[in-house]
């Protein structure tokens, strides 16, 4: 038998770690927590990240770096906003992570940057946007999806694109 490689459709279980390319500063680690564990081919990891482990195995050790436009793109200036203090949770401080409701109730994670008696300035772009990233992965196990987790993979747009006319219009039930 042989060994599955990582591609689409697989499910990936690893453990990494993760520093800034420029200073080697840890901003996140697996290693005393449960290996992360992922559906390949979803969108549900950053792009870079995904990529990097393609054709790999189990037992195969990684470490690659990854742009800001493979990772969390670029800071954007317009998502940096200044919000009157009066709009915000009483005695907001700097570093603070509060946090919007999105589209479809997906809660959007935002930093408090500044704060005057007037306003606060709140940074809605990703922690790590801008950054060029470095990864060490330890791949521990690959293994083929099942077709429920393949469906659970898709969003709802892509599972409604595959269902007959009926259901194109979003109001039935899946």
């Amino acid at each position: 038998m042989s060994q599955v490689v990582i591609k689409k459709n697989t499910v990936v279980s690893v453990h990494y770690r993760g520093t800034l390319t420029k200073n080697g500063d840890e901003f996140d680690n697996s290693r005393n927590r449960e290996p992360l564990t992922f559906l390949v081919g979803f969108k549900r990891m950053i792009p870079g990240f995904e990529s990097a482990l393609m054709g790999k195995s189990m037992g195969e050790k990684v470490e690659f770096d990854l742009t800001p436009d493979q990772a969390y793109g670029e800071h954007d200036p317009e998502m940096v906003k200044q919000v009157p203090i009066a709009q915000l949770p009483k005695g907001v401080k700097v570093g603070q992570q509060l946090a919007l409701q999105g589209p479809g109730g997906q809660e959007i994670p935002i930093r408090v940057t500044a704060v005057t008696d007037e306003a606060a300035t709140l940074d809605m772009n990703p922690r790590l946007a801008g950054e060029n990233l470095t990864f060490a992965v330890d791949i521990i196990s690959v293994r083929e999806a099942t077709a429920e987790e393949t469906t659970a993979g898709m969003t709802i747009d892509q599972i409604v694109a595959t269902q007959s006319d009926c259901c194109k219009s979003g109001t039935c039930s899946i």
